[in-house]
């Protein structure tokens, strides 16, 4: 059998509520899954990634989006969930189409064996013809341990399925030179490298996390894996199949024809940095080339508390981040043998292992096309320098 299509939708808060009342708008809901529902009958495995229960749940708690914080959001995602999957439910039966729940944070994302048991779980779902519904565990979720936007989170997802295509729904057409607003904005239909348009994306929706400029980031993270993304308008009839089959504009960002494994194409999509370090100049080219690991000699500093397995943010001297990759070593573990550089290992830490705080088979060496991480402020958490 040819292998199924593959997709990944991802809707935004302002397309699933109405921004004044906070109620769920019912005619897009049935537009989009009469059409996804459609598309599953044509041969997609489909996944969708919804916004909206913050934004729904905000009456219920007696708030407004500009009034509410973190305890609030929190509060209005347990009680906005329900409304939104029983929403989906509901319409989804009318199309004979079953609907699935997955709640994430940024822990299960980012966390190996954790990112492929939600992926064994949607491919489960996928055989059974059923539509898996992913959002961020928002009543649970603080802000250090946020995705921080479903634009992100949907990239991620179609990072972890291997997608054909990302297609993110939202309120205008696709992305400009500059504001739409502005006196001579110019349309664009096509991007291969996100990094030039950054600079046109500061807006942010009021109801949402994010604006265009964490679709672009969610864009160069597919870019990245192999996912070409489309963002369009999200209309209520055809909303997805109308742009796979190119009636209308939208902005098209292609797919990069050479990627890494999984395990790189993993390590380059982070969404939170678990701890940083900081090597000699002298040893980044022995490191770029892959020529060795990173060892306890290359540390000039240490930045946050991370675990053995965790992905480890690189840089240079300079605050140039130029490597990603998985640590070996606890953050204590990794200051005592950086401290400690002429005992053995075992010596240091009480037990044999390898000597590399990051092996070179699990460093991911940074290239243009990757979008590199500002250095952490000094203030941000202590700097362990050794």
């Amino acid at each position: 059998m040819a292998k199924k299509k593959r997709i990944v939708v991802k809707i935004g808060s302002s397309l699933l509520a109405n921004e004044e009342k906070l109620t769920l708008r019912f005619a897009f809901i049935n537009g989009l899954l009469a059409d996804l529902a459609e598309l599953q009958t044509q041969g997609y495995d489909i996944i969708l990634t919804s916004s909206g229960s913050v934004a729904l749940g905000l009456n219920m708690i007696g708030k407004r989006p500009e009034d509410a914080g973190i305890l609030d959001k929190q509060a209005a995602a347990a009680c906005g969930q329900p409304l939104l999957m029983n929403a989906y439910r509901q319409v989804a039966s009318e199309y004979d189409m079953g609907v699935a729940q997955m709640l994430v944070t940024v822990e299960d994302m980012e966390e190996r064996r954790r990112f492929l048991n939600i992926k064994n779980t949607m491919l489960r779902l996928f055989e059974n013809n059923i539509l898996p519904i992913i959002n961020e565990n928002d009543s649970i979720a603080t802000t250090d341990l946020k995705v921080g936007d479903n634009d992100r989170l949907s990239a991620k997802v179609a990072q972890m399925i291997e997608a054909d295509q990302l297609i993110i729904l939202t309120s205008v057409e696709g992305l400009y030179d500059r504001d739409p607003s502005e006196p001579g904005a110019q349309f664009i239909e096509e991007i291969e490298d996100v990094s030039e348009h950054l600079e046109s994306t500061k807006s942010v929706s009021e109801l949402g996390s994010g604006g265009m400029m964490t679709k672009m980031l969610a864009a160069n993270m597919a870019q990245n894996a192999g996912v070409e993304t489309i963002i369009a308008e999200g209309l209520i009839e055809a909303p997805v199949s109308s742009v796979l089959r190119r009636e209308r504009r939208h902005t098209r960002c292609l797919a990069r024809d050479k990627t890494g494994s999984p395990l790189m194409i993993w390590l380059s999509n982070r969404l939170q940095v678990a701890g940083t370090l900081v090597v000699s100049n002298a040893a980044v080219a022995a490191i770029s080339s892959k020529e060795r690991g990173l060892a306890r000699n290359d540390l000039v500093s240490i930045q946050g508390e991370f675990s053995k397995g965790d992905v480890l943010h690189v840089y240079d001297e300079e605050g140039n981040e130029f490597a990603r990759g998985l640590t070996n070593f606890s953050s204590e573990e990794t200051i005592l043998m950086a401290r400690n550089p002429d005992m053995l290992v075992e010596d240091v830490i009480g037990y044999k292992t390898k000597s590399d705080i990051i092996g070179s088979e699990n460093i991911l060496i940074l290239e243009d096309h990757h979008l590199q991480l500002d250095a952490p402020m000094d203030d941000a958490q202590p700097v362990i320098s050794v």
